[in-house]
């Protein structure tokens, strides 16, 4: 994980303590005096992919402010709202409105507020009062106000998983004679197209990973593996402030410390499983490839596929012996966690954490697993591996279901081994079953929402398809064959 990906999460975690959530939830019960957990209502893995989706899109309609679109960082305690889960929240509306869960016209009117707070909300370089500068927004957004929150940064990064959700909406809606989708479209191309990704050029022809009023520019571009593909593609893409070819170059130029294997599956890694699928969420890679795949025989949908395959094999190898990892129950990707210091596991000191970047890494000094796992991890990978996912997603409900499955779906994450009986950051403990979280965040209710819809009927990659931003970004990287032909 590079130093910017760590700052990320240091400071995801410093918003969380900021708003008064870091020291959440009570003392751990114990096995013996745990009562007996009732099992989960019998559903078909079919059936419990439907319910999972229909009550993480409940999530976004429910939690996000129906006026402004500010989408909550985390759900049901007190946080900033995040411009990614807004991103996440301006995808799931569409998907409602194909099943029949909201109506068109209700959903169009709703997204076409969300766009008008963004297009209208403050931008400056003021260090206050402002939503953004030079079209970007801050990360965080206080949820009153609208308007930065605490110190947070302008994040590229942020900013682009809003933007592929704001694209989405204005592809979705494409209604000629209604004044909402009309206005939704319009305004969906200016808030993109404000973006001046030539100005988060600052350190050459990489895109700089973020700024502040108070120090400017970050150190740091994007290079390298991760997330940041779909951030690229959308400045590579830009019709009013594009990068260059360049650009792609620096950023592919760092792929090389990222490829090796990993419980003898080789790949283009990433540890946590997020970086894999965010870009996917809306641009179908399957069958298109640039110059850097192309050479290695396989495309990015398939590397996906190969990183699941590998947490899967290092799940059922668990070389740290942490309880329930096997062939259905892996996941390490980002999430919340129990606890921040070492406890003795099994005779050993073991260190645990609470949000972080859990991963499979190739390098042994970026490797996070303290035995916590993600649901969206696995369910946000059901297109790359839909038969390991589905058994997967299956064995995690039946086994710990009445616990980790709520009103929006899977929590966050769970921790079978974690049964001490201290402080926790957050959730609470259930005897034998471990640590299970009591919070959603927006990042990671994201994907499993998108991914259950694309695995079925290919929606937000078809729309998406369609969109000549991301076309464009696409041929401008290099990408070539499938549906781009």
């Amino acid at each position: 994980m590079n130093t910017y990906n760590r700052r990320w999460f240091l400071r995801r975690a410093a918003a969380a303590a900021a708003a008064g959530l870091a020291a959440c939830a009570g003392r751990g019960g114990t096995g013996s005096s745990a009562p007996a957990i009732p099992p989960p209502p019998a559903m078909t893995p079919d059936a419990l992919l439907s319910d999972t989706q229909r009550r993480t899109f409940n999530y976004f309609w429910q939690t996000t402010e129906a006026a402004r679109g500010l989408a909550p960082d985390l759900s049901p305690d007190p946080s900033p709202a995040s411009i990614a889960a807004m991103g996440f929240a301006f995808t799931a509306v569409p998907i409602g409105v194909e099943h029949g869960w909201v109506t068109r016209a209700e959903a169009a009117q709703r997204v076409r507020g969300w766009l008008e707070f963004l297009r209208d909300a403050p931008q400056g370089p003021d260090a206050t009062g402002v939503a953004g500068y030079k079209g970007f927004f801050y990360h965080f957004l206080d949820a009153a106000s609208g308007t930065r929150y605490r110190n947070s940064e302008l994040s590229t990064i942020d900013s682009a998983l809003l933007f592929m959700g704001v694209r989405f909406c204005g592809q979705y809606f494409n209604g000629a004679a209604d004044a909402n989708e009309t206005a939704i479209r319009t305004i969906a191309d200016f808030v993109c197209e404000r973006a001046d990704w030539n100005w988060m050029q600052a350190n050459g022809p990489g895109v700089c990973m973020g700024w502040r009023p108070e120090t400017g520019f970050l150190s740091a571009d994007w290079v390298g593996y991760n997330e940041a593909m779909l951030m690229y593609l959308l400045a590579l893409g830009s019709q009013s402030h594009p990068v260059g070819p360049d650009s792609w170059a620096v950023w592919t130029g760092g792929y090389a410390k990222s490829w090796g294997s990993i419980q003898g599956v080789e790949h283009l890694s990433f540890g946590a499983l997020f970086a894999h699928q965010f870009t996917q969420v809306w641009v179908n890679l399957q069958g298109i490839n640039d110059a850097y795949m192309g050479a290695k025989g396989f495309d990015y949908f398939e590397n996906s596929r190969r990183a699941v395959l590998s947490q899967r094999a290092y799940a059922l190898a668990n070389p740290l012996a942490w309880e329930g990892y096997g062939a259905d129950i892996w996941g390490l990707s980002a999430c919340d966690g129990p606890y921040n210091g070492t406890l003795n596991y099994r005779g050993a000191p073991a260190r645990f954490h609470t949000y972080a970047a859990r991963g499979v890494y190739l390098l042994a000094k970026d490797q996070i697993d303290d035995g916590t796992l993600s649901v969206s991890a696995t369910l946000g990978c059901l297109p790359f591996a839909p038969e390991l996912v589905t058994s997967s997603v299956a064995a995690m409900y039946q086994r710990y279901g009445s616990v980790i499955y709520g009103d929006y779906g899977f929590l966050d994450s769970y921790n079978p081994s974690f049964r001490y009986d201290v402080l926790l950051h957050s959730g609470r403990r259930v005897g034998d079953l471990g640590w299970v979280d009591s919070r959603y965040y927006g990042l990671t209710q994201g994907p499993i929402v998108a991914m259950i819809e694309n695995y079925r009927s290919g929606l937000v990659w078809r729309f998406m398809q369609n969109d000549p931003v991301i076309r464009r970004g696409l041929q401008r990287a290099g990408f070539t064959g499938g549906w781009l032909g």
